[in-house]
């Protein structure tokens, strides 16, 4: 009986201790749902701040980027040309820099720093504030360089941004008069005759000349040998006097001289015919299918240049490009105004370089050890 009375009394305890325990259960449950649903308020308050703050920044940024736009010029521009005064990149960087200085008001000034086949003057613009207030007057020989074995102090993809591309033009293959070829086949023909025998002027080693050159030998299948002078005017002094039978120079340059009948043009490296000189096929009509071995200009600036300035310099250059004026001054310089966002001059930047890093693998120029 007792025994019995105790068993009673202990199940009658446990029953007691398990609702007491399943009572502390149930508050600590509550507790915690409420200690959940406090912290998702304030995960909830946090992410609403969160956004709210993010989207603050992002238009004060665009405000800041709008308003940067908008004042921009505010001082004088500096343009550099990695160039000497007085070749195409100086002609056609002077003509942008007066045409900006008159629509914004402002002084865009050219500042000429020539040596390194450009090197010198990409390596100052690189290394200036990304502010828009120094800018590069580029061409195709920005995209040559970084493939001719030298080790450059910027990198030509990361250090400068594109801007704006400005135009492009064609090289003339010619040559003396005296040498029996009329067309770029009659050439062809002769170098495959004999083969090492015929040599051709370029203004430099590593440069334009050379690259085109080097790419019409490649996709002709010739053998030409290269005589590099310091400049292209020495160059076609020799051609004129016979020493060397063949030129390769800008369009602009070689014209005069065509017209004087002291050389013979055989064709222009673009893709279609220059209307300056019509009458001149162009190399890939003339013999060589695909030939393109084109000059170009443009304008880039540091990287890390507000994208407001950018997009307002680019349109600025496309409104430039679009005047009756400055088509016909570009075309007086063998010349084709070509306009392009800074994506799409991006892009011909990178094909350029691809293009012509493949060229001086084949030929050899990037083994050449310029420094």
């Amino acid at each position: 009986m007792t025994a019995t009375v105790c068993g009673a009394r202990n199940v009658v305890c446990l029953l007691e201790v398990s609702t007491l325990w399943a009572g502390v259960a149930r508050w600590r449950y509550a507790g915690a749902v409420s200690a959940i649903v406090a912290r998702m308020r304030v995960h909830h308050v946090l992410s609403l701040l969160f956004v709210f703050g993010s989207w603050a920044l992002v238009h004060l940024a665009y405000a800041q980027g709008m308003d940067a736009a908008q004042a921009y010029p505010s001082k004088p521009v500096r343009i550099i040309v990695p160039f000497p005064p007085g070749g195409s990149n100086d002609i056609v960087g002077r003509f942008v820099a007066n045409k900006l200085t008159t629509r914004l008001k402002r002084q865009f000034v050219i500042d000429n720093r020539g040596g390194a086949d450009s090197i010198i003057g990409s390596a100052l613009a690189a290394g200036a504030a990304p502010d828009g207030y120094t800018l590069l007057i580029a061409s195709v020989t920005y995209t040559m360089v970084p493939s001719t074995g030298r080790k450059l102090p910027y990198d030509p993809v990361k250090s400068l941004a594109p801007v704006a591309l400005i135009g492009t033009g064609p090289n003339l293959f010619a040559t003396w008069p005296g040498l029996p070829v009329h067309s770029i086949k009659d050439l062809i023909a002769m170098a495959k005759a004999k083969p090492g025998q015929l040599r051709y002027a370029s203004s430099s080693t590593g440069g334009n000349h050379h690259f085109a050159a080097e790419l019409f030998k490649l996709m002709a299948g010739v053998n030409i040998m290269q005589v590099p002078y310091k400049g292209g005017g020495p160059a076609m002094i020799d051609v004129m006097a016979g020493n060397v039978e063949i030129a390769v120079a800008t369009l602009i340059s070689a014209i005069p001289h065509v017209r004087t009948q002291r050389l013979r043009a055989l064709g222009v490296s673009s893709l279609k015919r220059s209307s300056i000189i019509p009458e001149v096929p162009t190399v890939h009509e003339a013999g060589v299918p695909g030939y393109e071995g084109s000059i170009w200009w443009g304008i880039l600036g540091p990287a890390g240049m507000p994208a407001s300035i950018v997009n307002k310099l680019n349109a600025e250059v496309g409104a430039i490009l679009r005047e009756p004026d400055t088509i016909k001054s570009l075309e007086a310089q063998a010349a084709e105004p070509t306009i392009a966002t800074p994506e799409e001059f991006r892009a011909h930047i990178a094909a350029n370089l691809a293009k012509w890093r493949k060229v001086a693998r084949e030929s050899g120029i990037d083994k050449l050890a310029l420094d």
